[in-house]
């Protein structure tokens, strides 16, 4: 797996999950629970990983939304 987006914002996390499943192309959030044991304190980033396969067709998409 490959880091696609590394964000303290939920939101943009959330919508950039939302192209990836609209593309055909599954994600995974890593360091969602620890960032939110943190209180929101920004030291731990949530980051979104994609199969090593899907990693040019990811970039590619947030690319298009000018999110990468």
């Amino acid at each position: 797996m490959q880091e696609i987006l590394r964000s303290n914002d939920p939101v943009l996390i959330s919508y950039a999950r939302s192209l990836l499943i609209d593309a055909g192309i599954e994600s995974v959030e890593y360091d969602s629970h620890i960032a939110n044991l943190e209180g929101g304190v920004s030291g731990i980033p949530c980051r979104l990983m994609v199969i090593d396969a899907d990693i040019d067709r990811a970039r590619s998409t947030l690319a298009r939304s000018k999110l990468a």
